[in-house]
């Protein structure tokens, strides 16, 4: 990718370049070896930048681009002209020519208020055209060219919070940084304009001394500015915690919980503390930042300044002349100043867009490049799915998968139990192609994933997870999430809900399939935990009625009663027949209805087959059976003495089979 290579070298070169310094300012390296090295860096560092901006300003388009330039130029003119205009107007007073200047003095007035509000609408164009590339590119690869594993590491979460910050308040992003590089097309343009006028007025040697000031002032400016942009890139992870703080107490995710546990006073307390160590690093950074050498910049500028003053004061010129060579001095010094248009945009905005880049660098380097699938691609399974010999952890010192053998015949039920930690979940991420095997390979009719498409293949699956999503969407789209192309078969989405029990709720919501399934919305309504778990279940089984041939279902009757549980599994062969199917769940009611039972301990499949043939082998899964059997025949005569003898019955009472021990 443009800019990448670039952006680790300049990375490594700054590495480089900070040891060197350190080792010669430890052996005593002198002033001039310290400021050739200080001056290389500048450069390469501004190299950098000026890269990364050409690269953004691709995006705006080159007729826009010359456009908006040459309006800035314009801009710029305008004051010298005003300047020179009325300087020659006092010199020329009381003739016909004071006419004229003044005259120029007035156009290049009127000039410059015309051309404000062009500057302005063509600047948030570029701006506008560069942000949307930018969020598509974002999109676009967050979604499709980065691994979950690379998504999950903790610097890319950190870049990744950084740039959508930016997008968020859609003001200092990659875009606004564009828009302030080249809106100093004017503010450079009205030095030189100065600095030729001053020539002219008060000769070579004061507009000598009123380049140095202004170079000196915006030096300084600039220099403080880049450090401080790499003091607020290094800040990401503080404020990425205390905005998590943040948006904990002020939404309504944990507002129960928060309330009802009386976490209030403690997560002040900790909203306090978090921000603390945002704002006391800021502070301190701040006066190291602008304290001692920002004063060193301003008595600088304001020694070349008092010279320019001076050699004009000699300067054997007319009042005129002394008037223009003051305004122009001004002028010089005035770059001294925070440019607004300009210097915080491309600060902040070119640091977005550098977190954008080194996310994109990061996530990628951890997995593989996912290869586009064409629109609406499936990747359907002939034979069967296998895992072979996989080999997976999350971290190098503990596998949680280890030589993991596991066999799905297509058109077969195959469900999944373990103890937690088992690698149940990991198990389902490797096998969607999520993640990549570490060792051993995930094959599809014999062939390795990592050769077929990904994307191909993952739109073969309908999948719940077992923390799925509760989009705060009508309920159309809640359910047709999973084929998102059909949102508009109302028959089909009507037909899914009656499936799952939510038949009921349905006729109850007042836009009936437009409601919004949120009460911040007008006219919205949430559901419980019950009937979002039923929303999940609906949200698979439309996907497998429009073609997605394997399905997937992570605790998928966790939140139901007893009741539902029973209802669900009595139908699910019946709802998921001909389709390769995967079943986790702690519930040994639901697993004995599999085809295949399969058992996964130490990353490994240790037991396999019916639930008669496992019951009667004596292991694990009989234990683990016979637990939830007694506690159920327990629970039930304790309550009711009419429950039936059988735990698992296909009743109401039989689909409370307790959870202990199973996952």
């Amino acid at each position: 990718m443009a800019g990448q290579d670039d952006e680790r070298g300049h990375d490594e070169r700054g590495q480089d370049d900070e040891r060197g310094e350190g080792d010669e300012r430890g052996q005593g390296a002198s002033a001039p070896a310290t400021w050739r090295r200080f001056a290389r860096e500048r450069v390469a560092q501004r190299r950098f930048a000026a890269r990364q901006l050409a690269e953004l300003r691709g995006y705006a388009g080159r007729g826009l681009v010359a456009g908006t330039v040459a309006v800035h130029l314009v801009a710029g003119l305008a004051p010298v002209a005003f300047m020179l205009g009325t300087g020659l107007a006092l010199r020329d007073l009381g003739s016909d020519a004071a006419i004229g200047w003044l005259a120029l003095a007035a156009g290049a007035f009127l000039v410059q208020q015309l051309v404000a509000p062009v500057q302005l609408v063509l600047s948030r164009r570029v701006q506008r055209r560069v942000d949307a590339a930018c969020i598509e590119r974002l999109a676009t690869f967050s979604l499709r060219g980065a691994s979950l594993a690379g998504l999950e590491r903790p610097e890319v979460a950190d870049r990744l919070s950084q740039a959508d910050e930016a997008f968020e308040q859609w003001t200092l992003t990659p875009g606004a940084a564009v828009e302030g590089a080249l809106a100093l097309t004017a503010r450079y343009t009205q030095l030189v304009g100065s600095l030729v006028v001053l020539t002219w007025a008060a000769g070579p040697w004061a507009a000598l001394a009123g380049a140095l000031v202004a170079i000196i002032a915006r030096l300084g400016q600039t220099e403080a500015f880049h450090r401080w942009g790499d003091v607020i890139r290094s800040l990401a992870p503080l404020r990425r915690r205390a905005n998590y703080v943040r948006e904990l107490a002020t939404g309504t995710r944990a507002a129960k919980e928060i309330r009802t546990l009386g976490l209030v006073d403690w997560l002040d307390d900790r909203y306090v503390a978090e921000n603390r160590a945002v704002l006391d690093t800021l502070w301190t950074r701040r006066r190291a930042v602008y304290g001692a050498p920002f004063v060193a910049y301003t008595v600088a500028a304001l020694i070349g300044s008092v010279i320019g003053l001076l050699v004009v004061a000699r300067a054997d010129v007319d009042v005129a002349a002394v008037s223009v060579a003051v305004q122009a001095l001004i002028l010089c010094g005035r770059f001294g100043v925070i440019f607004p248009e300009s210097d915080v945009k491309l600060v902040y905005g070119r640091g977005a867009w550098q977190a954008l880049l080194e996310l994109e660098d990061i996530a990628r380097r951890t997995g593989p490049e996912p290869a586009a699938a064409a629109p609406g691609a499936r990747l359907t399974p002939q034979r069967s799915v296998r895992l072979d010999d996989v080999r997976f952890g999350y971290t190098t010192d503990r596998a949680v998968l280890d030589g993991l053998d596991l066999d799905l015949p297509v058109g077969t039920s195959t469900a999944l139990i373990g103890v937690n930690g088992a690698g149940k979940t990991t198990l389902v991420k490797l096998l969607t192609g999520m993640y990549t095997p570490q060792s051993g390979a995930v094959r599809i009719d014999g062939e390795d994933l990592r050769t077929l498409d990904v994307d191909a293949w993952q739109a073969a699956f309908a999948i719940t997870f077992q923390d799925y999503l509760r989009y705060e969407l009508p309920l159309r789209e809640n359910v047709a999430m999973a084929a998102i192309a059909h949102r508009d078969d109302d028959e089909g989405i009507r037909a899914e809900l009656e499936r799952v029990g939510l038949g009921s709720l349905l006729a109850e919501l007042p836009d009936g399939l437009d409601t919004p399934l949120t009460r911040a919305l007008p006219g919205g309504r949430d559901l419980s935990g019950g009937q979002w778990q039923r929303l999940a279940l609906a949200r698979a089984l439309f996907a497998v009625r429009h073609g997605a041939s394997v399905l997937v279902l992570d605790e998928p009757t966790a939140q139901l009663d007893a009741r539902g549980e029973a209802e669900f599994y009595d139908t699910f062969l019946e709802l998921t027949r001909g389709v390769t199917s995967l079943v986790i769940s702690h519930r040994f009611s639901t697993v004995r209805r599999a085809d295949r039972i399969v058992v996964l301990d130490g990353g490994r499949v240790t037991e396999a087959g019916t639930h008669d043939e496992l019951v009667a082998t004596g292991g694990q899964y009989a234990r683990m059976f016979d637990v939830q059997a007694r506690r159920f025949a327990d629970e039930a005569g304790a309550g009711s003495p009419d429950e039936p003898d059988d735990p698992f019955d296909h009743s109401a009472a039989a689909g409370a089979g307790a959870t202990g021990g199973a996952r």
